[in-house]
């Protein structure tokens, strides 16, 4: 899933938000269509759509025509180019982020070790 998400060519997730799938998607600067269950997955959903600006809820008792349009709505819309400009400010959030850390415990072990 994470070498998917990877790909340049992938313009969006449908996902039921489990938190592994939602912090690849935002690694990735994926945006998503939420489809949650249970547990975790309606706060993660919510999160996404409401929050951070990279999400869209499809409704429990989806029907064909509703993917559809949310997909065309993601892929060619104003909101879908919207949620990928946040869902790439995310990502690059989550690089500074690792980055950071990486060299801040580079520095530690460096001053441990010397």
């Amino acid at each position: 899933q994470e070498q998917v998400l990877a790909h340049p060519a992938i313009g969006g997730f449908l996902t039921h938000c489990g938190w592994n799938s939602t912090l690849e998607s935002i690694c990735n600067g994926v945006p998503l269509i939420c489809w949650p269950f249970f547990g975790e997955q309606q706060t993660n959903c919510w999160y996404s759509c409401t929050k951070w600006g990279i999400g869209m809820e499809i409704d429990t008792n989806v029907k064909r025509s509703e993917v559809e349009r949310q997909v065309t709505e993601l892929m060619r819309g104003e909101k879908g180019k919207e949620m990928k400009r946040k869902a790439m400010e995310w990502k690059g959030l989550a690089q500074e982020a690792a980055t950071s850390s990486y060299f801040n415990m580079d520095n530690l072990i460096s001053k441990v070790i010397c």
